[in-house]
């Protein structure tokens, strides 16, 4: 047997180890949140199978970066997918029930709700550990070129994906909390207006501008307008569609007009245009 063959294992316990510390640490404050407790009494079923169901590609999409293994092939992409999401279950439900959130009191269904809607940011704080907190740097950074170059590159929609991926993050964080009512109902048409800019230059600013380790640079074929509207207009876009799904998803737009949730989805969409921003910077 190879050196590779047996230090195999030891490296799945290490990535499995690392992906429980980066479940709980990115998910730490839904967990201790009481919206978050509450979703999984009343949320509707078919709501959170729906999620549950789409979270599922975004894990394996991540995972095609940064997964246990360094796996680069669809078909690992969604065994460490698969693993991401049971050990977001197991976590979740160990930090709940020590917290005394589930217990035996309760019925399957509630249980099984509070577990699941943490699992799924759980899940993807998993994947996210195997790339911010594995593997070792040399001096040389050779490392890291490897691993830039086991990421498969770059590319138009890796970015999009990454952006969707970052937003669904932290919109998943902010939605099910009140603050988004309180502050959407305090807004004025002009806040929002001031928001939506602020959001994207904030947005841009992250990625091209703040001096991050990760910064990408303007292509020199392309204009500034064109780096702009093809990555920072497209992702607040999306960052946009990420937060009203989240927010119908979790019940905030149930009769509503549409001028309430727009004004929900504006302010839910700056966090999840940063978020959008930070994972083009961390992945």
């Amino acid at each position: 047997m190879t050196s590779t063959a047996r230090n195999a294992p030891r490296e799945f316990r290490l990535g499995l180890a690392r992906a429980a510390a980066g479940s709980i640490l990115f998910t730490l404050p839904m967990l201790m949140t009481m919206e978050m407790w509450q979703l999984g009494f009343y949320i509707d079923p078919l709501r959170l199978a729906l999620m549950l169901l789409l979270s599922l590609p975004v894990l394996a999409g991540l995972a095609l970066y940064s997964g246990f293994e360094n796996r680069i092939t669809i078909r690992g992409a969604a065994v460490d997918a698969f693993v991401a999401f049971a050990v977001g279950v197991l976590t979740s439900a160990s930090v709940l029930a020590l917290l005394a959130v589930i217990d035996a009191s309760m019925t399957p269904i509630e249980v099984v709700g509070k577990i699941i809607i943490q699992a799924i940011p759980a899940g993807i704080g998993a994947v996210l550990a195997s790339s911010q907190m594995g593997g070792e740097t040399s001096e040389d950074g050779e490392d890291e070129m490897q691993e830039d170059e086991s990421k498969g590159g770059g590319g138009y929609w890796r970015e999009l994906f990454l952006m969707v991926a970052g937003a669904l993050f932290f919109a998943f964080n902010m939605a099910p909390t009140e603050e988004i009512v309180v502050i959407a109902n305090g807004m004025t048409a002009w806040h929002s207006i001031m928001l939506v800019f602020a959001s994207l230059i904030i947005m841009h600013g992250f990625v091209y501008k703040a001096g991050f380790r990760g910064q990408e640079t303007h292509p020199e074929s392309h204009s500034w307008w064109a780096v702009f509207s093809r990555f920072t207009l497209t992702g607040y876009a999306l960052a946009l569609c990420v937060s009203l799904y989240c927010l119908w998803t979790f019940g905030r737009m149930d009769g509503d007009d549409p001028v309430v949730f727009i004004s929900q989805a504006v302010v839910l969409g700056f966090p999840a245009a940063i978020g959008a921003a930070a994972a083009r910077l961390l992945l």
